[in-house]
């Protein structure tokens, strides 16, 4: 009988990850998708492997550097992992991928240059363009460039900035001997405030970029002008990102994140990204200069940071891009003369970025504008630098309504700009609610609340998605406007917990972590398990970003060998492993990449033929489901869940941008992919979605509002 550890396989979170960057890679080599945008996948796989060394191979390095047994250690043995061995296969798996990204992007612009569009550096550049280079240098990067000399006789390291690319620069001459066979080493930074891409005065017809870099490389004898100045490379130091303000138990949670923020630039290193044409003499120099060890040390090539290429000029080439998708009309709102006189007719579902998240925006700004608005909340998590949400709420808080935000100031790499925002709010008279510590607020929830006839009428919005109108135009989300009592009921109660006005909340509809979710999926699936046992229908569509906690895996495993059909569709990890006999033979994982980012949560299951739906902030993952403040609204109405049906419908149908998952982490793509499928997920829901026509019950603002 095979233990308890084989009879529930589980693929490892960190490869899973990376096996996900890899989708990310096949949408930069896939032919079909136009030139400018496998430029713009190859700054996302770039992007998502930085944030990967600064938080989960941080992490485990964490875990290396505890030598004593103490809680890192402990912690390591309790997740029954080699955080070495581990370490190992992540370079293994990283090298190969950044190998096979250096050929994706070479292969992107020769195509390009076949297009006219050349990228040059200081030595292939015209001499025509000398002089633009000297003025552009003496007028955009001169003042900001600080060389630092290294001292051959001092172990002083320099300090190298977080991210930041450096330039490492033979020198020759001067202070030393003719016939001196080693040369000195001076580190110049490229600054981040200029554009990292720099057109070209045109010649020829010919578009040309240069890296700013490489105008920098054109201009080093001017740095340098009392030596000879021989070759450089780049070089790139990724600190930890993490705040490690857990450790602090004592004090205010908000002083200890001001605190720690100033940490994280000066973090540990995770990793030290480095040209492969340096020689070894230099790179066994740095590592010792900044007290690196092997396990830091990654090859990396002539450019770093090349998450930039996400704004790579495109010149004016609409044909090398993605045909527009103009925002479509929503059939009820755009028309609606109140968004809230629609919202009480009935539920509305708006989908960004198909539809505008300007609906969003329009209910806080119509609630603060409406004199029979008395109150207003909202959760944060993200938003946007130059929020319209809380411009909304300021609005709302200078007319008179009590407004109250709960300010999440410990979501990741966001903490400064939402600690920025809370003072600005709280000074605007907005009562502003702060973190619980051990406990993210993630769920993207608002609730306003409008005297109607004596009585307190409550309108919700319930999402899937940050209240962000910056990520909104690329994050396909799902958002439910609503004004039932029952979902609304339990809003309250959690606002009324989130302000500490309620320490233990019951939800009769909303699944809310840490209290009812978990056991409310549990139950879910469950039930479905015994149905499939007792040889009846059962059925489960799962969408979610990560599948990674392993007891609702393992509580999959069990529904799958009882029978029941499992669907998956994950956009990044997935720590299930499908296609196992008599472990999960009914269960399918697919993950659908395309130029939206797939990041809405839905949870649907048979449950004997009276379909249950649930659009969710939370992944199936252990922080989601125990660590955070997370909602998932069940879906009453049967408009709203059929929207919702046929997306899932056509992301399962889905044979051009869909891959399959296989046990060993590979990514197929289904049927014919990119060349020879014929449906495409999200070109058929943006049709679908043009095909919708106004509800006719649409009604006047009195009409709808009054009592």
């Amino acid at each position: 009988m095979p233990d308890r550890a084989s009879a529930y396989p589980l693929l490892d979170r960190e490869t899973s990850w990376l096996h996900f960057n890899a989708r990310v890679l096949q949408e930069a080599a896939d032919p079909t998708v136009p030139l400018f945008e496998r430029l713009f996948f190859c700054g996302v796989f770039s992007s998502n492997l930085d944030e990967y060394f600064r938080v989960r191979v941080a992490s485990l390095r964490s875990l290396l550097r505890d030598d004593d047994g103490g809680a890192a250690g402990l912690a390591a043995k309790d997740l029954g992992l080699d955080p070495n061995r581990l370490l190992h296969e992540i370079h293994r798996i990283v090298l190969d991928q950044q190998e096979r990204y250096g050929r994706i992007i070479g292969s992107v612009f020769d195509a390009l240059e076949a297009e006219g569009i050349r990228r040059v550096d200081e030595e292939s550049v015209r001499p025509e363009h000398h002089p633009f280079l000297r003025d552009y240098f003496d007028e955009r990067i001169a003042s900001a460039v600080e060389p630092v000399v290294l001292d051959d006789r001092a172990d002083t390291a320099p300090f190298l900035a977080n991210r930041a690319v450096y330039l490492v620069v033979e020198l020759w001459g001067s202070d030393r001997p003719s016939t001196s066979w080693r040369p000195r080493y001076a580190l110049v930074c490229v600054p981040s405030s200029t554009d990292r891409f720099v057109v070209l005065p045109t010649l020829d017809d010919w578009s040309e970029v240069i890296y700013v870099d490489d105008i920098i490389r054109f201009n080093l004898d001017r740095i340098f002008p009392q030596h000879e100045v021989g070759r450089s490379y780049a070089v790139k130091l990724t600190r930890d990102a993490e705040l490690y303000v857990d450790d602090e138990f004592d004090g205010d949670l908000v002083d200890a994140i001001r605190r720690s923020l100033k940490n994280r630039e000066t973090g540990v290193p995770s990793r030290f990204l480095y040209d492969m044409r340096a020689p070894y003499v230099l790179v066994h120099r740095l590592q010792h200069l900044l007290g690196l060890s092997e396990e830091d040390m990654v090859l990396g090539a002539r450019y770093h940071n090349l998450n930039d290429l996400m704004a790579f000029p495109r010149f004016g080439r609409d044909d090398l891009s993605y045909p527009a998708w103009p925002e479509l009309p929503h059939p009820d709102l755009d028309a609606a003369p109140s968004l809230l006189a629609a919202i009480r007719v009935r539920d509305r579902l708006l989908h960004t970025p198909y539809q505008s998240f300007d609906h969003v925006i329009r209910f806080l700004e119509e609630a603060a504008a409406d004199p029979d608005v008395e109150e207003v909340w909202l959760t944060v998590y993200r938003v946007a630098g130059d929020s319209a949400i809380l411009h909304a709420l300021l609005a709302a808080a200078e007319a008179g309504k009590q407004v109250t935000v709960f300010m999440e100031v410990q979501a990741r790499f966001d903490e400064e700009s939402n600690l920025i925002w809370a003072d600005r709010l709280e000074a605007a008279g907005v009562r502003t609610l702060y973190s619980i510590r051990g406990l993210k607020v993630h769920a993207k929830v608002a609730m306003v609340v409008r005297r109607e006839g004596g009585a307190a009428r409550r309108y919700g919005f319930l999402g899937t998605g940050n209240f962000n109108e910056k990520t909104a135009r690329i994050y396909a989300d799902h958002g439910l406007f609503t004004c039932d009592e029952r979902i609304t009921a339990d809003l309250a109660r959690l606002f009324a917990h989130l302000a500490g006005e309620l320490d233990e909340p019951e939800f009769e509809h909303l699944l809310v972590a840490p209290f009812t979710l978990r056991k409310g999926f549990n139950a879910l699936i469950d039930h479905e398990r015994d149905r499939a046992a007792a040889g009846q229908p059962s059925g489960m569509v799962l969408k979610m970003n990560a599948l990674q906690d392993e007891k609702i895996i393992r509580r999959l495993y069990d529904a799958a060998a009882a029978g029941v059909p499992v669907e998956v569709i994950v956009r990044g990890i997935c720590c299930l492993v499908p296609g196992v006999p008599r472990v999960s033979d009914t269960v399918r994982v697919r993950s659908i990449l395309d130029r939206y980012l797939e990041h809405a949560r839905i949870y649907v299951f048979h449950h004997d033929g009276e379909e249950r739906m649930y659009l969710a902030s939370a992944d199936w993952m252990k922080r989601n489901l125990s660590r955070r403040i997370e909602v998932a609204i069940p879906i009453y109405d049967s408009e709203v869940r059929g929207e919702l049906r046929a997306l899932l419908d056509l992301q399962l149908a889905d044979d051009r941008k869909a891959r399959l998952l296989d046990p060993d982490g590979g990514n197929a793509y289904v049927g014919g992919g990119p060349e020879g499928g014929t449906v495409r997920a999200q070109e058929a829901f943006r049709g679908f979605l043009g095909t919708l026509r106004p509800a006719p019950e649409l009604v006047s603002p009195r009409e709808g509002l009054s009592p």
